[in-house]
């Protein structure tokens, strides 16, 4: 794990390597799979901060579009990680346990999810089941962070790797799905496109 060697290699230049194609969403290529799904976390709760300013000042139909981009998010997310990092995880670190226990979160949350996405904007419950779903979400994120990410890394699971798998599925995911970040070219989605961006920034 020494840098010497790396502090000593020098800059590679464009003759080095061939041209790569490299994915659209070049922010979400994080140096590792934990910094990427880390990444996820932080959008999600910054978009569930952004629902709850919706729903304090009353707005119906941009509030029914951002619950439907959670969802889809934490769709995505929770795929990823039931395909790619959690087999890894329990490869890895032969914790059975706590990958059991993540699936079982993810479940519970996707009952919340499938419910959400049968409602209306102006369904009356939907405060109240996306209030549900964020407090589900932030339990089970902190448990990620706290317990089941330091033990991927001190783990020999190759987190660079896993990061290309989980980005390259996400891509892949958000495109069968539809997934857009906004629905542009609305009078709401510029609203939207400055609160997400201010979070991201």
């Amino acid at each position: 794990m020494t840098n010497d060697t790396n502090d000593k290699v020098p800059m590679p230049s464009s003759g080095d390597h061939p041209p790569v194609n490299m994915p659209r969403t070049q922010s979400s290529q994080m140096k590792d799979a934990v910094a990427l799904l880390t990444a996820d976390h932080d959008k999600v709760k910054q978009l569930f901060r952004e629902y709850e300013r919706l729903q304090n000042i009353g707005d119906v139909s941009l509030k029914a579009d951002l619950a439907m981009q959670i969802c889809m998010e934490l769709e995505i997310h929770t795929m990823i990680e039931e395909e790619i990092f959690y087999p890894a995880v329990r490869a890895e670190t032969g914790d059975v346990k706590m990958v059991q226990e993540a699936i079982q979160e993810h479940a519970e949350a996707k009952e919340l999810i499938a419910h959400i996405q049968g409602m209306s904007g102006d369904d009356p419950d939907l405060d109240s089941t996306i209030a549900m779903l964020r407090k589900a979400i932030e339990h089970h994120v902190t448990e990620e962070e706290q317990e089941m990410f330091p033990q991927a890394r001190k783990s020999d699971a190759d987190l660079t790797a896993l990061c290309e798998q989980l980005t390259d599925r996400k891509e892949q995911l958000e495109h069968d799905m539809g997934a857009r970040p906004l629905r542009s070219g609305t009078r709401e989605a510029v609203g939207e496109r400055s609160a997400i961006g201010k979070a991201d920034s």
